[in-house]
């Protein structure tokens, strides 16, 4: 796998959240910060500092380098434990509370599929640090959530090789983007109003 080809992992997380802010960050190279995004990276450098520890018999990697040739992905995950049983736990930390989506479980669970095809093991589950309520939640890496990252690597390699943004979808998703004020969904959304074609009862040629 050339590096250069590697689709990052957080564009799967990005995908999913928004099709429309993964083209802009991942085709057109831009980015910018708000208040949202400027919380998450200052607690991801709390964990972006590659070193270990052990604690209780467990091996715990941070910043820990992560690929997949058989994917074409490449990216990091933010702690990795390693257990003496054997078993691997990676988790994938987060500002804010848990959002609606699953975003956040196909980072994790392509974090994972990376991990086993480097180690040679196989992961059943992970976790994702919600660090405001300081807890931890389970995700299970089940078939159905593999079967998503698939999907998703497939969806953003072939945007990536068009070279093709997504026309914005405006939502709920859009309040905390930091994007906002790049993407315009408003603009957008005001422009389709404007040119809607006319309805039968109020077509003036009729």
């Amino acid at each position: 796998m050339d590096s250069n080809d590697a689709i990052p992992i957080s564009a799967l997380q990005h995908f999913i959240y928004c099709p429309r802010q993964c083209g802009l960050i991942h085709v057109a190279q831009v980015w910018s910060e708000n208040l949202h995004t400027q919380k998450g990276r200052r607690e991801h450098d709390r964990v972006d500092v590659p070193e270990y520890e052990m604690r209780a018999g467990v091996r715990i990697e941070r910043a820990l380098p992560v690929w997949s040739d058989a994917m074409g992905l490449i990216g990091k995950c933010d702690v990795v434990e390693f257990h003496a049983d054997g078993s691997v736990y990676p988790v994938e930390y987060k500002h804010g509370p848990r959002k609606k989506g699953l975003h956040d479980d196909v980072q994790l669970c392509a974090q994972a599929i990376c991990l086993e095809e480097m180690l040679g093991v196989v992961i059943h589950e992970g976790a994702i640090y919600h660090v405001k309520s300081r807890r931890r939640r389970e995700v299970m890496l089940d078939e159905d959530l593999r079967a998503k990252v698939h999907e998703t690597v497939a969806a953003v390699r072939e945007m990536i090789e068009a070279a093709c943004i997504p026309e914005p979808e405006r939502g709920r998703h859009c309040e905390q983007c930091s994007l906002q004020n790049i993407c315009m969904p408003q603009a957008t959304e005001q422009s389709v109003l404007l040119f809607e074609p006319l309805s039968e009862d109020t077509c003036t040629r009729c």
